[in-house]
């Protein structure tokens, strides 16, 4: 069994601008996507960003903000009411691949990134 991956270190060389303008190109493009779009209420958008950036910034070493408001991550009950397979997991990813490329994220940084999500969106899928 692989070790999990620890993105604990991008905090501190992504920072918390980075992560706002990483999470803001993401939710820049799922309401209009056809996979992704229904699955949130219109509107709580701003509400689903805001989570995601705080888990972000928390999981990879940033202030607790999200801990604090929100309590343990618990992703897989938080995520269960929404149908999650391959093609939403898929998605998300290229979704998130893409805006990392519209902020400019490279080099080690954009590649432990990516592998953290791609681990997380494939523990999220429920069907």
């Amino acid at each position: 069994m692989a070790e999990p991956i620890d993105p604990s270190g991008l905090f501190a060389t992504i920072g918390e601008d980075g992560f706002t303008r990483l999470v803001a190109a993401f939710y820049r493009r799922v309401p209009h996507d056809d996979i992704l779009g229904p699955m949130y209420p219109e509107q709580d958008f701003a509400g689903a960003e805001q989570r995601l950036r705080e888990f972000l910034i928390y999981r990879c070493g940033g202030p607790p903000r999200y801990i604090q408001a929100r309590g343990h991550p618990r992703l897989r009950m938080r995520h269960a009411p929404f149908r999650v397979d391959q093609r939403a997991r898929d998605r998300w990813i290229e979704l998130m691949t893409a805006a990392m490329d519209e902020v400019g994220l490279t080099g080690p940084d954009r590649d432990l990134l990516h592998a953290f999500l791609d681990d997380v969106a494939t523990f999220l899928k429920n069907t």
